[in-house]
């Protein structure tokens, strides 16, 4: 069995990644969705007010990409993901903190393994943030966040595609072109 082309979807927090996964789903593709945001809601609810400041949160989301990537249907063709290990890479370097072994063992396998297809979608900020609990970072931060994904994506060997701001609909379908014409 091949394969399945596995595309990730990356940019800058807010930029509506998850409402263009949540789209993509609705329209029968198989989705995974961003490991961080779940597992900082889980710890959140735990007590830990900002878990990404602890010592084993990259290698927890790593682990937590590791699994769903795994666990995801390899009869499916094509998966979109939100995030992938490369951005909890680029979350790495956006904290200053240093890389663990489990991350560092994901973006190596995944690298070797050539687990992700070449194509990376990058959505483009819509102009403003919505803060959560999970997400408390500044406009210019954010921004400056999604320029070291684009980095590290290329530093990778991955082509970026820019999805602009605008309505979901023309977001997922320029996804889908892309996807349709890289077959």
């Amino acid at each position: 069995m091949p394969q399945p082309r596995r595309y990730v979807l990356t940019g800058a927090p807010g930029a509506g990644k998850t409402t263009t996964i949540e789209a993509l789903h609705h329209r029968g593709h198989v989705t995974v969705q961003e490991a961080a945001t779940d597992l900082i809601a889980d710890m959140q609810t735990q007590g830990y007010a900002e878990p990404w400041h602890r010592p084993d949160f990259l290698d927890a989301v790593a682990a937590l990409q590791h699994h769903r990537q795994v666990g995801a249907d390899a009869r499916e063709p094509v998966q979109f993901y939100d995030r992938s290990p490369l951005c909890t890479l680029a979350l790495a370097r956006h904290l200053g903190r240093p890389i663990g072994p489990a991350l560092t063992a994901e973006v190596d396998r995944i690298m070797r393994e050539r687990t992700y297809h070449r194509l990376v979608f990058l959505i483009s900020p819509l102009g403003f943030i919505r803060h959560t609990a999970a997400r408390q970072i500044s406009y210019a931060d954010a921004l400056a966040f999604a320029r070291l994904h684009q980095e590290v994506y290329e530093e990778h060997g991955h082509q970026l595609v820019e999805v602009p701001a605008g309505p979901v609909r023309k977001r997922v379908a320029q996804i889908e072109k892309h996807v349709w014409c890289a077959t």
